[in-house]
């Protein structure tokens, strides 16, 4: 035990409370007696558990005293990628409502300890990595190991200060609850304005004004990315790949580069529409517009560049086509299944029908309306980005003692 100058004590995990490994899973189990639903790691989220989805096996009553969870119990999860093991959950159900496999590993807190200041302490671990550093890996899964979890240094402070601490973090939590709910709700707003002004994609006849034709006659030609093997090195040329469309548009964090030069042709002008041809069936189909965000950029071959002719239809237009719920439905339907993954032709793509007002200002003026939308979600997307960096920052400060929070 040892304590520093801002009244903490730092103590083992295993000295504030009490840390075990849930129930192996084995084929016994499976049939025995006793059938218990029990959470494993897929269950355990950052900061909540999905209660449904949960398997069951056999625990006696001896082992439903043991691996019976009660509330205010910490489930971590034991067993996970680098980045996500040690990622936890406050239990919220009843008494014994729930066991747990081996996959998890719980904390549960001694009388000096609030659960949720404890889950504080741990959700800050995994953000800045020390779970992480005390983990062994085998192969692509990660062990945070309960023996290693217990003898890590907690930060024991008084049941008044850790109080003030959770108050202060809820606080700013439920501020990022609200940002979160107003830009789901923006989002949703949004899907009905597109839907309501392409009403006549879903209609047995094109609405009055609008035409119905196959996509390729609007979009004459179609092409693919480049196929070089991408790398690190921000020395290259900026490289889009289908991870890079979010929402219509590029998403510029976790780029890869390009390290030979790409041809001029190929490279990326403003106004052109990305399309991802291949992916898992949820993400096959994204699509997003190029506003010329970067000097210069490519795209790789999981993408292809739609063409269209525009005299007769605005690339904002046809992105929104592509991102209509109706037409996402539409193109999953045509991908062709291959190794845990699909393709869409660009050949059958455009052979899809698109419905089209026949004026372009009617195009942009829907467009126009769509981008207001997005600029009101933009700024909830800052704005929620700016309460996690506070949020983060407050924990870092609170939780290490470096800023004292009081017992009013």
């Amino acid at each position: 035990m040892s304590a520093d100058g801002d009244g903490i004590r730092w103590v083992p995990v295993a000295d504030v409370g009490e840390v075990r490994m849930g129930k192996q899973l084995s084929p016994a189990g499976r049939a025995a007696a006793g059938q218990m639903p029990y959470l494993r790691v897929a269950n355990v989220h950052d900061g909540y558990i999905a209660y449904r989805d949960v398997k069951t096996m056999g625990f006696t009553s001896v082992e439903r005293e043991i691996y019976g969870l009660i509330p205010g119990d910490i489930l971590l999860n034991e067993g996970q990628s680098l980045e996500l093991v040690g990622r936890s959950a406050i239990y919220t159900r009843g008494m014994g409502e729930f066991c747990f496999q081996n996959t998890l590993v719980r904390f549960r807190s001694g009388s000096g300890v609030l659960p949720q200041y404890a889950h504080a302490v741990f959700r800050r671990w995994l953000a800045t990595g020390v779970f992480a550093s005390i983990a062994k890996k085998t192969t692509s899964i990660a062990h945070l190991g309960g023996d290693r979890f217990a003898r890590l240094p907690f930060p024991l402070i008084s049941l008044e200060q850790q109080q003030r601490i959770v108050e202060v973090l809820d606080a700013v939590a439920e501020a990022e609850r609200a940002a979160e709910a107003a830009r789901e709700k923006l989002r949703t707003v949004r899907t009905g304005i597109l839907t309501a002004a392409m009403k006549s994609v879903t209609a047995a006849q094109p609405a009055p004004g609008w035409v119905r034709v196959p996509l390729k006659e609007v979009v004459p030609s179609v092409e693919y990315g480049i196929s070089e093997a991408l790398s690190q090195d921000s020395r290259g040329v900026p490289t889009l790949r289908m991870n890079n469309l979010r929402d219509g548009l590029p998403e510029l964090r976790d780029l890869r580069y390009c390290p030979t030069p790409v041809r001029a042709k190929i490279l990326l002008r403003s106004g052109d529409v990305l399309f991802n041809r291949t992916n898992s069936i949820d993400h096959v189909g994204r699509a997003g517009i190029w506003n010329g965000e970067l000097p210069e950029a490519t795209f790789a071959s999981y993408l292809v560049r739609l063409n269209p002719d525009t005299s007769r239809l605005t690339p904002e237009y046809l992105v929104e086509w592509l991102l209509h719920p109706a037409i996402r439905q539409r193109v999953r339907s045509i991908a062709t299944v291959a190794v845990q993954q699909v393709n869409v032709n660009p050949s059958r793509l455009r052979e899809l029908l698109i419905d089209l007002p026949e004026n372009l200002d009617e195009q942009r003026r829907l467009t126009a309306g769509l981008a207001a939308c997005d600029r009101r979600i933009a700024q909830e997307h800052d704005e929620l980005s700016k309460l996690r960096t506070l949020k983060q920052g407050l924990a870092d400060d609170l939780l290490s003692g470096r800023v004292r929070v009081d017992a009013q």
